[in-house]
């Protein structure tokens, strides 16, 4: 029985490790076939996204342009709105939830934190369009700003709110995990509630609080629904967050959509951002784990 449950194990990790191998070798495939008709240099340094092709030899915009940039600047424009709005407010509610909040107050407010993980994305969506971008185009118009109708701002916004339960929920669980002994004995040395908690809850809880920044990040990332219905479809290269972006998955979504054929290079595209996108959060992600095991404290 032993040798029959280990090697159930030993199939079920194999499993999981064969698919991400081929998902790697499936995008790396088509993404082969991509730059073998775009320039990588062009894919990865051009300024203009414009992945339409013609259909007959000849036609006007016979060939498009697949500079990768505009949506790369999207993505990070749209993900960081959403990360200023879900990092501190996800952390501070974990913090007093954890620390300061009575157990009925707790049983009330986390719950209705956890609420909004499980509002679907269309939902978030139609509060962008609805409520949000119009809130936001009177307020600029009433300072003299030029506020686009479809904006990363309203996007990232929303997306904030909704990645706010991931951020909290994971950081209010590593803060209560952390011993009672290291809190009463920074107590005891006359340590302050609040110094108690920034410099001996925190840095004891930095894996998980990264963990919950991480995972916010790549759910931010991933977003589509809302990029759609509230930024736009146009790949725009700016900085300024009142104006229309698009993303990297959005683009994705778009090219993939309806029936296509696997030998143009506007199918072939999606694979290349895929592959793009899929090295880019690898690398985060292990940036993100040296800085916690380099940092973190240890704690017996």
């Amino acid at each position: 029985m032993e040798r029959v449950i280990i090697a159930s194990l030993f199939a079920g990790s194999t499993v999981a490790v064969l698919t991400t191998i081929g998902i790697v070798l499936s995008l790396a495939f088509e993404s082969f076939r991509f730059f073998q008709m775009v320039s990588i240099s062009d894919f990865l340094f051009g300024l203009h996204w414009s992945p339409q092709m013609a259909i007959r030899p000849g036609q006007v915009g016979a060939s498009g342009s697949f500079g990768a940039v505009p949506l790369l600047a999207g993505t990070f424009l749209i993900s960081a709105v959403a990360l200023a709005v879900a990092a501190p407010v996800g952390l501070y509610s974990a913090i007093y939830l954890a620390e300061y909040a009575s157990p009925r107050q707790r049983n009330v407010i986390k719950p209705a934190l956890e609420i909004l993980a499980g509002i679907p994305t269309v939902v978030y969506g139609f509060f962008a369009v609805i409520a949000v971008a119009p809130l936001l185009r009177q307020g600029g118009e009433a300072v003299g700003f030029a506020v686009s109708s479809e904006s990363a701002l309203a996007a990232g916004l929303v997306m904030g709110v909704m990645t706010i339960p991931f951020i909290s929920s994971i950081a209010d669980d590593a803060i209560v995990a952390v011993p009672l002994s290291l809190k009463e004995a920074a107590l005891g040395l006359g340590a302050t509630r609040s110094e108690m908690i920034r410099q001996v809850v925190i840095p004891a809880a930095l894996p998980g609080i990264a963990g919950g920044m991480l995972l916010a990040a790549s759910r931010v990332i991933g977003e589509t629904m809302i990029v759609v219905m509230a930024a736009g479809l146009t790949a725009n290269l700016t900085a300024n967050p009142f104006e229309a972006v698009t993303t990297v998955t959005v683009q994705i979504v778009t090219l993939l959509t309806g029936d296509q054929e696997f030998d143009s290079a506007k199918t072939l595209a999606a694979f290349a951002l895929g592959l793009w996108l899929f090295i880019l959060t690898l690398a985060l992600n292990v940036a993100a784990l040296k800085i916690v095991k380099k940092y973190r404290e240890q704690y017996e």
